[in-house]
């Protein structure tokens, strides 16, 4: 694996670690709290679905969101999220935060949509066959996610995001992750 992929992974994850720890403290699991929930999965990565799949491995994901923005309830009091996509193949990994709007369709079952941006640590063009191209450094990130309760504090969810630069650059392959979270709602 090439030492600048490692070493913008290893920031990536240490970047990620840092803000969660400083924002968490004291505030995690207090009522009125600043953080809200924290998702933990697996996903697939550069799933194809999409564009072309060029890379391998599985996304260990991991998510923090934040409580709801009350000044933005005339459009349903998003959650501010910030989260990391850290690639076991050594391949693309991304830090990405947004705004994440919750569902409620039944008591146990939701649905969540999110926006934002992400920055990656993934090739931005590229000659060599098998490489993603992603055009540049920093993406738009759009996500669907379906969850069911299983109890007052915890879920699962199957949850499908997807970064590219929009066409705003001449590589443009985009990147998916599709697969499994836990939660847990303070």
């Amino acid at each position: 694996m090439p030492s600048a992929i490692r070493v913008r992974g290893r920031a990536v994850a240490t970047g990620f670690a840092a803000l969660s720890a400083g924002l968490s403290g004291g505030a995690a699991g207090a009522a009125g709290g600043l953080i809200s929930e924290l998702n933990l999965g697996l996903q697939v990565h550069d799933a194809g679905l999409f564009g072309p799949r060029d890379e391998d491995g599985v996304d260990v994901n991991v998510e923090v969101l934040f409580a709801p923005l009350e000044p933005l309830a005339f459009i349903w009091s998003p959650r501010p999220h910030v989260g990391a996509h850290l690639n076991t193949a050594g391949d693309t990994s991304q830090l990405y935060l947004g705004l994440t709007w919750r569902f409620d369709l039944t008591d146990a079952f939701w649905v969540a949509i999110a926006g934002g941006g992400a920055a990656h640590t993934g090739e931005l063009s590229s000659r060599k066959d098998g490489d993603k191209q992603l055009g540049s450094r920093v993406l738009f990130r759009g996500a669907l996610e379906v969850g069911i309760a299983l109890a007052e504090h915890h879920s699962l969810s199957v949850m499908l995001d997807h970064v590219s630069n929009a066409f705003l650059a001449d590589a443009n392959e985009g990147l998916d992750t599709v697969g499994l979270r836990y939660g847990y709602r303070f």
